[in-house]
């Protein structure tokens, strides 16, 4: 497929991509050339979405600068949540009168394109999206335009916006509200809880978001739990969703949905509970239902969500998950549990304030390893002056007093995890890598 079209609807626009290398920001960079527009864009650092970027064409800079910001009045600026208001390129758009939007804006106008199918959820979000975007490539008729947070196995790629008139599937974010400017037609909801301490003072406060959320589309798809279906107002649509007398099988599970038996070839219940999810939307955007249960089963999974980098010098597979929060942990390891192996489990937290608040429950979480590891906080947009005494200590300390004498290491630096756990493992276990920052970067060095 060409990188974009220059008779394509956008072909009028040029787009300059603050943060382009995010999971996010360069779907939204392919998507755009694909649709016509001339796209630039920064970020601080090279990262392994930019040489795509480069080969579609997108002008790419490493590092933010004033002048990476093309010359001209109609440039339109786009920049991440994660970039702040000091950003030098953010300050020459406001100097120079240039439009400027949260990634939030950009998104809403994707979305109004085609008919959207968003799946939001505190967990599963980016395993369910990549499941309907597997399912609706495989069906008879027009293949969907996809946005994930993670690559899709299917085709390897973030995102992607084919000609024709498909669905657009798309993971929609609630950490920074982005889902509330999505134009929806039908939404799926995989499960509400805290998560953005940031951005959330409380649990209820989530729930009004995805309140709103479940507010205008004509279609839902909520799981079946009293206290998320009373999230949408009684008398319009919905289909409650849940997995039940699910098979666990090492690897994969065995259920039947809507007279259909199906056949998942990635582990644990949550995962069978997020193909249900998947399944009820595509039949709501017309899929067969035969059709998508056969293509389901040849979902392998998405990128680094229980995904395997291969196996170490003793033959020890290294599973890498992007679990960053204590739900994610559990269910990433009560599915590492079915393999029916000795479990060493090394996870990375991700921001102190997430931390500071759940340490106790992700040393919960933790003790359902056979041998634990925790390595320092991935700080992303936080300093740690901002919050004293909190470091990955806290979760070692909490998964020693959750399971009392379970091998628990706390490890300063990848570089001695690297080397402790490579000790550590045997013939016969399963090593997991987990966390939402570099922590992928210990499990190929495990591997290679």
């Amino acid at each position: 497929m060409p990188a974009s079209r220059p008779d394509g609807p956008w072909s009028h626009r040029r787009l300059h991509l603050i943060g382009v290398g995010g999971a996010g920001m360069s779907g939204y960079a392919r998507v755009c050339a694909q649709l016509g527009a001339r796209v630039s864009g920064s970020d601080r650092a090279e990262g392994p979405q930019l040489p795509g970027l480069r080969e579609l064409g997108v002008d790419v800079h490493v590092g933010h600068d004033a002048a990476n910001v093309p010359a001209g009045d109609d440039v339109e600026v786009v920049y991440s949540s994660a970039v702040p208001a000091d950003n030098p390129e953010r300050a020459a758009a406001r100097e120079r009168g240039l439009r400027a939007v949260p990634r939030a804006e950009l998104l809403a106008e994707l979305s109004a394109l085609r008919r959207t199918l968003a799946i939001a959820g505190a967990h599963g979000k980016t395993t369910t999206t990549s499941m309907a975007a597997h399912v609706l490539l495989a069906v008879d008729g027009p293949d969907p335009a996809y946005l994930i947070g993670g690559a899709l196995t299917t085709t390897g790629l973030h995102a992607d916006w084919p000609a024709g008139d498909g669905w657009l599937v798309v993971e929609a974010d609630e950490s920074d509200r982005s889902m509330l400017r999505l134009d929806v037609d039908v939404a799926v909801v995989t499960n509400v809880e805290l998560d953005h301490h940031a951005t959330y003072g409380s649990l209820q406060e989530v729930r009004e978001v995805f309140r709103e959320l479940l507010d205008g589309p004509p279609q839902a798809v909520i799981w079946d739990r009293p206290d998320l279906l009373e999230l949408r107002d009684p008398g319009t649509p919905v289909v409650p969703f849940d997995a039940t007398d699910v098979t666990l099988v090492p690897g994969g599970s065995r259920f039947a949905w809507r007279g259909h038996e199906v056949t998942l070839a990635v582990p644990g219940e949550h995962n069978a509970r997020n193909a249900v999810a998947a399944l009820e939307a595509c039949r709501l955007a017309g899929a067969d239902e035969a059709q998508a249960v056969a293509a389901l089963a040849t979902f392998r999974g998405a990128g680094r969500r229980f995904d395997r980098l291969g196996e170490t010098a003793l033959g020890v597979p290294v599973i890498d998950d992007y679990a960053h929060h204590p739900t994610e942990v559990r269910a990433t390891l009560e599915a590492a549990r079915s393999y029916g192996s000795r479990v060493v489990a090394v996870f990375q937290p991700h921001l102190f304030s997430r931390t500071q608040q759940l340490h106790r429950e992700f040393g919960a979480a933790l003790a359902l390893a056979d041998v634990a590891a925790v390595v320092p906080i991935y700080p992303a947009r936080e300093v740690q002056e901002d919050f004293p005494g909190i470091s990955g200590l806290l979760i070692a300390q909490a998964a020693c007093d959750a399971r009392p004498g379970m091998p628990v290491h706390w490890l300063p630096s990848l570089a001695d995890a690297e080397r402790v756990v490579g000790a550590l493992l045997r013939p016969g276990d399963l090593c997991v890598v987990m966390g939402a920052g570099d922590v992928d970067a210990l499990g190929r060095a495990l591997v290679a």
